[in-house]
Parts: C-alpha cells; sequence; structure tokens
C-alpha cells in the first residue's frame, strides 16, 4: 500500500530522516519547514522520478493562519494525507527556572504544543471522515525524566505524551493510530545546535557517546506505520545504550 505522508519540520535532522525512509520507499510525502532553501536542497537530492512524489511548503508552524492556509492549499493528489508526522519542534537555552528566558518558553510553546495541535486538527477530520489514518507525534524522553535547565521544553513534551494518550482514547472506536515517539539523545541534528546558539558547545554535548541517528528514529516510525492495520504502537521509547534513566538529584546541607 503506498501512503500519503505529511511530515514537520523536515529542513533538517528526524524531519528529514523520516521523509527520506517514506519517499525512497515509493510513498507520496509532503515535507514542511521554515527555511525554503534547505527543502529545495532536500527536494533536489532525490532523482527526478522520486521528486514527483515530493511536495515542499515553506511557512512557520507556530503561524496558526499560515498553517490553515498550507492545508487548504495542499494539492489534489496530496489531499488525502494518511501518516501525519508531527515532528517540529524545539529546545531554547538550559538555564535555571529562575534565569530563563520568558521569550523562549513562549516560543517552545507556540510551536511544541501549538503548532503541533493545529496541524492535527486541520488534518485529523479527513483521517476520521476516510477512515483511515496514523499521527506520529514526536516527544522526548525529556517529558518523561526532568533535568535541570529542561524547564518548559520538558512540560511541552509532556504534553505531547498526554495529548497522544488522550487523543488515542477520544477516537476509540475509529480505525486511526496514535503513536509517541519519544527519543533520548540523537546527534547528527540541529537540535543542540538550536538549543546552545554556540556549534562548538552542542558538538560537545555528544562527545564519547554513540547516540541515535535520524534514520534509528526513522527507521522506528516506518516499522510502526507500516504493521498491520489492527495493531496499534502506543508508544515508542528509544535510547542510545550508553544513556539510563534519569537519576534523582539532591541538595544536601550539612547538618548543625
Amino acid at each position: 500500500m503506498r501512503f500519503i505522508v505529511l511530515v514537520t519540520g523536515a529542513t533538517s535532522g528526524i524531519g528529514a530522516g523520516v521523509a527520506s525512509r517514506f519517499i525512497n520507499e515509493g510513498h507520496k510525502v509532503i515535507v514542511t519547514g521554515r527555511r525554503n532553501a534547505l527543502l529545495e536542497q532536500f527536494k533536489n537530492s532525490f532523482p527526478l522520478a522520486k521528486q514527483e512524489n515530493l511536495l515542499i511548503s515553506s511557512f512557520d508552524i507556530s503561524d496558526g493562519e499560515a498553517t490553515k492556509n498550507f492545508v487548504q492549499s495542499i494539492p489534489q493528489e496530496f489531499k488525502s494525507v494518511d501518516i501525519l508526522i508531527n515532528n517540529a519542534g524545539l529546545a531554547l537555552g538550559l538555564d535555571l527556572a529562575h534565569r530563563a528566558e520568558l521569550h523562549e518558553w513562549d516560543q517552545m510553546i507556540d510551536t511544541n504544543i501549538k503548532g503541533l495541535i493545529n496541524i492535527t486538527n486541520l488534518t485529523l477530520p479527513g483521517m476520521v471522515s476516510r477512515s483511515r489514518g496514523h499521527i506520529f507525534n514526536v516527544g522526548s524522553v525529556a517529558g518523561t525524566y526532568p533535568y535541570p535547565g529542561g524547564n518548559v521544553y520538558g512540560a511541552t513534551k509532556a504534553f505531547v505524551h498526554g495529548y497522544t494518550a488522550d487523543l488515542r482514547e477520544s477516537l476509540e472506536g475509529s480505525s486511526l493510530r496514535i503513536t509517541s515517539v519519544e527519543p533520548g539523545m540523537v546527534s547528527g541534528t540541529e537540535f543542540s545546535n538550536v538549543r546552545l546558539g554556540d556549534d562548538i558547545r552542542a558538538s560537545k554535548v555528544y562527545e564519547g557517546i554513540n547516540a541515535l541517528c535520524a534514520d534509528d528514529i526513522a527507521e522506528a516510525i516506518y516499522w510502526a506505520a507500516t504493521l498491520p492495520s489492527h495493531v496499534s504502537i502506543n508508544r515508542l521509547e528509544l535510547m542510545p545504550v550508553q544513556q539510563a534513566f534519569g537519576s534523582p538529584v539532591f541538595s544536601r546541607t550539612t547538618s548543625s
């Protein structure tokens, strides 16, 4: 079966990896992102025959009106989206809460939460009416295991986990599948570069770690998407072997 797949945040990293996996298997794919030049570059990396199955669109998913206009303008041959992969998201800063920048918190909320629910809300009715569809919401282990500096980023990913579970429950009785994908450390993406604003600092995050890569996440998503239609993978948590679960943090005082 050939799918029509919509991938948000596909200018690099996990989004580009997932889109490539589906394109190379012969599916029609729509990729979105803010940077049109990178989307064009991504499209041109494929042979012309595969480019016919690829639609690119540049807009900011945190802009509700732009997202609505995008969905309404999808050409007929790409209109019936079977798989939505909500990958667009970002982390900003690692400062402790009392030193954090409020505008960074706002941007994470707008992108990681509002952007995700807006495009889901616009795509979901068509899936329900066609009685066919699979939504992947890309969260993070940060939504389960807090860490210092995680702040609003971890909270937005906890929302993604909870929203995915509630969405699945509210669609009980339909044939739709909803999956929360929650990766740990993934290298070879722009995640830490954007978060830290410093390429040198970002590279040190992954020193000595055989981290996951975008293709690992793409493979997991493709596997879940192509299982028999009666099988629902509700949650996928992936970590590199070298990464452990969050440990308790203690602030000790000396006894008087």
